[in-house]
């Protein structure tokens, strides 16, 4: 039988394709094309047979005709199971591998409900605009009378706009139009929203930390303003596997959720390799060389190599790389090397990624679902749903952060339920390093939780202030907005945003409040061509300053350009076309500073403290680094602003003299400090509901405010989120546990289960694991078992010039 996942993910026919080599074959293929063998580990991920069961008994014939023409001639039992629930009326999230058809399990109940009442309407949801324009297709080639189905986003065309709001009956966008767009326009859309039957929330498990709260608000007003009409829609979650998707699913909706985990589809088998890239030799001729100690080679040469190797085998590939310039540069290697060994073929090999025109993005997918191309290297943007099960192959370069991702991101692979290869190429540091050596940190293991705290007042009193300019609130509604909502609203009126009167509570501003879900930076900036004035694409304002500073190299599509200029008040950075022999590095310096302390712990020689920071960066270089050698040609200063983030931090200071009386040399105290401050980071959602990507930290051997050794934890978001507060709370068991972490686990000098973090910017460099332990264990011995009711700052404390008892800090 042919997997009903088919109907949504079908690529179309394409070119004649040859035969590949067997996954095992392949990987031998390419293991014999180095003098030292790379790979450390095989896991073989064993085939599975499908469980097929009958269409349900409410499915219409029509609806079941559609999807025989797309190849499905009966469903997987997840799929009937998850599509019944929902039909019957309750929630439900879906909760499978990649490429087991999640999506029949949502179109199933929704289509048929359509055809059933021609009144009815659905709104899709999902985290990115190519899955949307995915499913669009998918639901436009079933070819439905009357179901119209349409992708309302910011892509979508405005003399389109007004014919969807009209007539669309199954409307695809995403939260951040939800949240700017359709709610704030909820009179426009009121037809719509009266006869909204079903809400479908594609790759639920990426609406996670501060971005997920945001988002679980948003459906919160969603629900609000349907109610104004009486309707409940049927939320419909689709999930890739993680831990615990019910309550997941239930904090996002704020409703009971029926999980469906067991996957049923059939799966081809997956060899997957883990691919440490070899050492350089030592090069005793270079100036000054006294040490001869080996580097590797880079993972994003050794990323395009495997690519350019697949290809050539005609195995169509998918290479992921963690940044938007690492998958230029690794497309731009293997076209290379391709159009070397044969001139022409290095045109099907691309690059893809945001920041692309709509345009190009939908060309790409079209060309490589259809085999004219045959590789993409891909930034994280083709992570999710897009039907790429027609892969080969899927090359990682550089573990991606999380095990759910690393899975995700290896799914992709798989055609038509074959054979697939995955590979996972480790970068040179020490995270990367231990997995490829340690697999039992990967495999065999479950997945991360999704992780959201929709009681979270950063969050709750922006979605509340939004939700009163889009009608006045009512204490219905604060049941509606759960756990802090008449807290949240009371201080909205105390701010003067909110009005109180008999009827409710009232915005009082004339312009709605600004609110970004995503907290990406700010607005993108336009990539201009200076002769010509074409928009060549966009590139987000938080990663602008690294990217497009003035001599920056930029890569389009494998085309080379230079930054004349970058103009941050008008969002617009000027480049001309360049091929030049070097490529550019942005250099940046970031500290942290003490604004305030609102509450202190005196311990003795450890002090705990909660308060204000300020954390500065600044882009203030770039490094010209020759490509064939990567030696450095210069470093060229740049006057860039400084960005600065003001937010809230939990933090602890030390004596030197507890550290040395406990063993630690002044020597190893930043890097005790280092694995203390990762291991603290990792454990704080423990206690404070929050994604560890949510938070940043430091730690210093002597900071310039503390003038003590001193680890700092703070929310990555403007003004806080709550974590740090939380985590003061409950500091007493917060390094408690980050203690046992370490000492319990199994390794020897530190992985990424209790030091390392795989979003060091320092590339978990210096750590000591045994050192760390020592200093949360001088933390934990003076320290009160349970830490006391804050003792508040005196105003004095709070002064500049003001020293704090007990831990030598200055603020």
């Amino acid at each position: 039988m042919k997997p009903s996942s088919e109907a949504t993910v079908s690529a179309g026919p394409g070119p004649e394709r040859p035969p590949v080599a067997a996954p095992a074959e392949l990987l031998r293929r390419l293991r014999a094309r180095t003098t030292a063998d790379p790979v450390t580990h095989v896991e073989r991920v064993p085939a599975r047979a499908g469980e097929p069961a009958a269409w349900p008994d409410w499915a219409p014939g029509e609806l079941r005709a559609a999807f025989a023409r797309r190849g499905v001639v009966a469903p997987w039992r997840h799929q009937a199971e998850a599509a019944d629930l929902a039909y019957d009326g309750r929630h439900v999230v879906v909760a499978t591998g990649t490429a087991s058809g999640k999506s029949l399990a949502y179109q199933l109940p929704a289509l048929a409900t359509l055809l059933a009442d021609s009144r009815a309407t659905v709104l899709y949801l999902s985290p990115t605009k190519a899955l949307a324009a995915d499913q669009l297709r998918a639901v436009a080639a079933l070819e439905l009378e009357g179901v119209r189905p349409a992708c309302y986003d910011g892509d979508t065309p405005r003399a389109e706009r007004d014919w969807i709001r009209r007539h669309s009956r199954f409307v695809l966008t995403n939260p951040d139009m939800l949240h700017h767009g359709i709610l704030p326009g909820h009179a426009q859309w009121s037809g719509f929203l009266r006869r909204l039957a079903y809400v479908v929330i594609d790759e639920c498990h990426t609406y996670r930390g501060v971005f997920g709260s945001h988002v679980a608000h948003v459906l919160r007003r969603l629900r609000r303003q349907c109610a104004k009409f009486g309707r409940t829609p049927v939320f419909v979650l689709a999930s890739a596997t993680s831990g615990d998707p019910a309550a997941a699913a239930g904090r996002l909706t704020g409703l009971p959720v029926a999980a469906v985990t067991e996957d049923t589809s059939p799966r081809g088998g997956v060899t997957f390799a883990l691919w440490e890239p070899p050492l350089l030799p030592a090069d005793p001729a270079a100036e000054g060389a006294t040490d001869l100690t080996q580097v590797r080679r880079s993972a994003l040469r050794e990323t395009a190599d495997l690519l350019a190797d697949t290809i050539a085998e005609g195995v169509r590939t998918l290479a992921f790389v963690r940044s938007r310039k690492g998958a230029e540069v690794v497309a731009a290697n293997a076209r290379r090397a391709l159009d070397e060994a044969v001139p022409g073929l290095g045109d099907r090999v691309a690059a893809y990624r945001a920041g692309y025109l709509r345009e190009e993005r939908r060309e790409l997918e079209r060309a490589l679902l259809h085999g004219d191309l045959l590789g993409l290297a891909s930034t994280n943007a083709l992570e999710l749903g897009v039907d790429l099960i027609g892969l080969d192959a899927v090359l990682i370069c550089g573990y991606p952060g999380t095990r759910a991702s690393l899975w995700q991101q290896a799914g992709r692979a798989g055609r038509s339920g074959q054979e697939a290869l995955a590979v996972l190429v480790a970068r040179d540091d020490p995270l990367d390093t231990y997995l490829v050596h340690h697999p039992e940190a990967l495999f065999g293991r479950p997945v991360e939780a999704t992780v959201l705290d929709p009681a979270n007042p950063y969050v709750l009193a922006p979605q509340l202030a939004c939700a009163a300019a889009e009608a006045p609130l009512t204490p219905a509604d604060l049941e509606l907005f759960g756990d802090g909502a008449k807290e949240a609203v009371d201080q909205l009126v105390a701010a003067g945003a909110l009005r109180q009167r008999p009827t409710g509570w009232y915005w009082r501003h004339r312009e709605r409040p600004e609110v970004d879900l995503r907290g990406e930076g700010g607005a993108p900036v336009c990539v201009v061509e200076s002769a010509t004035g074409r928009l060549l694409g966009t590139v987000d304002g938080g990663s602008s300053h690294f990217l497009l500073h003035r001599g920056a190299v930029y890569l389009h599509q494998g085309v080379s350009y230079v930054v004349d200029d970058l103009d941050l008040a008008d969002g617009c950075a000027l480049v001309h076309p360049e091929e030049p022999d070097w490529s550019t590095h942005a250099r940046d310096v970031t500290s942290l500073s003490v604004v305030s302390v609102r509450s202190y712990v005196d311990a003795g020689p450890v002090g705990l403290f909660l308060g204000e920071v300020d954390v500065t960066s600044q882009v203030v270089s770039y490094q010209r680094r020759r490509i064939s050698s990567g030696e450095v040609i210069d470093t060229r200063p740049l006057d860039l602003p400084a960005r600065e983030l003001r937010t809230v931090a939990v933090w602890f200071t030390l004596s030197p003299q507890a550290l040395a009386a406990a063993g630690v040399e002044a020597a190893d105290v930043p890097g005790a400090l280092h694995a203390a401050e990762h291991a603290a980071i990792g454990l704080l959602p423990l206690t404070a509901t929050c994604d560890r990507w949510d938070i940043g930290g430091l730690s210093t051997a002597v900071h310039p405010d503390t003038e003590a050794p001193t680890v700092f934890v703070y929310d990555g978001h403007p003004g806080g989120a709550g974590f740090a507060e939380r985590a003061y709370g409950t500091a007493g068991t917060w390094l408690r546990a980050t203690r046992d972490a370490i000492a319990e686990c199994g390794c020897e000098s530190g992985c990424p289960s209790c030091v390392q973090s795989p979003k060091c910017g320092n590339g978990n460099n210096p750590l000591s694991k045994p050192d760390a332990i020592r200093v949360l264990d001088v933390v934990l011995a003076n320290l009160p078992g349970a830490v006391p009711a804050p003792r508040p700052a005196e105003p004095d404390d709070r002064q500049v010039d003001a020293a704090v008892p007990g831990s030598g800090m200055q603020a």
